[in-house]
């Protein structure tokens, strides 16, 4: 069982030929409203490639809150544990210009009242997958690692947004996943190769460093060794999802039981197909689309 807690958001979606400099207004025809927030983005990535999910947040009492709901319950996914704020459900303003780049503003509403807590002790055991990100207040989502390591679940953490992190954080993370800004920003390194840096922290932490690395695909350091995999060549779109699909799909593969190199492998080529439609969420792939591209994308090489 994979667990997400995180953050769940209507996003707004602008399509404009530029995006707007500063001062600057942009026009478009229309919008249209999709359900994201890397949370859910990360948990529908997931049941879409396959896994059973159990997402756990917060939505407002309103009709956004309503709408997303309803899209994750739809896609397969345990709802149970998302509850219902006083705040409003959360919203996201990204524009999408004619190149498929993005820019984003969060107003984080009811994501500000999702807690560890909301998960029980019984549902941390060996077996699950505990994945996270960095959406919700930073204090909840290492409250939760930190008890789902000790009571033997595997953890993952997206760093997404980077921010600082507690003393001591990184020991309870099993696979840590980040870009390169963000690998650059927790850090402070802006030098050293990323590959080096990936290996340090992963001997220092006994964790497993995935970096992703646009369109130079990524890579991963680990205490099993180290693996590099290219990137399938699409026509982007919205690259919105893509990190997020990488995510999920990543730590989908891993809970069912494949290796580091297999849920590479399959999270890089969902990540490029994430980008060939607009919408974090209606965008991810489903796991037959995976499966038919792979050979399209040579496996990950072991790292010197």
């Amino acid at each position: 069982m994979l667990l997400v807690l995180g953050s769940v958001n209507a996003d707004l979606l602008f399509k404009v030929e530029n995006l707007p400099r500063p001062g600057e207004t942009v026009l478009c025809p229309s919008y249209e409203t999709a359900p994201g927030g890397k949370g859910s983005n990360q948990a529908a990535a997931a049941a879409k490639a396959g896994a059973r999910v159990a997402f756990v947040g917060h939505v407002g009492d309103d009709g956004h809150g309503r709408l997303v709901r309803g899209i994750l319950e739809r896609a397969g996914i345990d709802c149970s544990g998302l509850a219902t704020s006083k705040r409003p459900t959360a919203i996201a303003v990204i524009g999408i210009d004619a190149a498929g780049e993005n820019a984003i503003i969060v107003a984080s509403g009811a994501n500000l009242d999702t807690a560890a807590d909301q998960i029980p002790d019984e549902r941390l055991a060996p077996g699950t997958t505990i994945l996270c990100q960095n959406e919700i207040r930073t204090e909840e989502t290492m409250a939760l690692l930190h008890r789902a390591h000790g009571l033997g679940a595997r953890t993952i953490l997206n760093l997404a947004p980077a921010g600082d992190l507690p003393s001591g954080a990184l020991d309870d993370i099993d696979v840590l996943v980040v870009n390169e800004i963000e690998m650059r920003t927790m850090t402070g390194d802006r030098t050293t190769p990323l590959d080096a840096l990936a290996r340090d922290l992963s001997r220092r932490h006994d964790l497993t460093c995935v970096v992703t690395l646009g369109g130079r695909g990524a890579m991963a350091e680990g205490p099993g060794g180290g693996w590099r995999v290219g990137v399938l060549p699409v026509r982007p779109v919205d690259t919105t999802g893509a990190g997020d699909a990488f995510a999920g799909v990543l730590a989908a593969c891993l809970d069912e039981g494949r290796t580091m190199a297999e849920a590479l492998h399959r999270a890089s080529v969902a990540a490029a197909l994430a980008c060939e439609a607009v919408g974090a969420q209606a965008a991810q792939p489903e796991r037959d689309a995976i499966e038919r591209r792979l050979g399209d994308l040579p496996p990950p090489n072991p790292s010197t």
